[in-house]
């Protein structure tokens, strides 16, 4: 891998995508953007964004890092993908039971809103009870 296509920082660099800076990709417009973006990212921001979508994005623009902190945008719009207007505000993305707050970061550009946000909760079993199964007959009671 080139370190033109390198994505992320190290601890005393400044953030870069693919070559550009955050700044570089604030100044770029959406498809210019969505050239950068792996394919099916790409693919989703060029046959256009829904209303929704759209809506979404006005909304984050108009909104800075402070509002979005102590009031996040909420949406059920797993499916869009982050862009550097995005970077620095938060959002409460809907897991299918709850909204969950998401803050991002430059890291997060060119993933999906729903990725940061499960839908499933992991299973913990309890201890079984006396009669569950056939050998707890023989556990003795505390």
């Amino acid at each position: 891998m080139s370190s033109d296509y390198q994505i992320g920082r190290d601890k005393d660099e400044e953030f870069t995508y693919r070559g550009h800076t955050l700044e570089e990709l604030r100044e770029m417009d959406l498809e210019e953007f969505a050239e950068l973006l792996p394919a099916r990212k790409r693919r989703t921001i060029e046959r256009g964004l829904t209303e929704e979508h759209q809506k979404l994005l006005a909304k984050a623009d108009k909104r800075d890092a402070e509002t979005s902190a102590n009031n996040p945008l909420r949406t059920h719009l797993r499916d869009m993908p982050i862009v550097p207007e995005f970077v620095g505000k938060t959002f409460a993305v809907y897991s299918g039971q709850e909204f969950e707050r998401v803050d991002v970061e430059p890291e997060m550009l060119g993933h999906y809103l729903g990725e940061f946000v499960l839908t499933r909760k992991s299973v913990t079993h309890g201890q079984a009870g006396i009669g569950a199964t056939r050998s707890s007959k023989f556990v003795p009671l505390k």
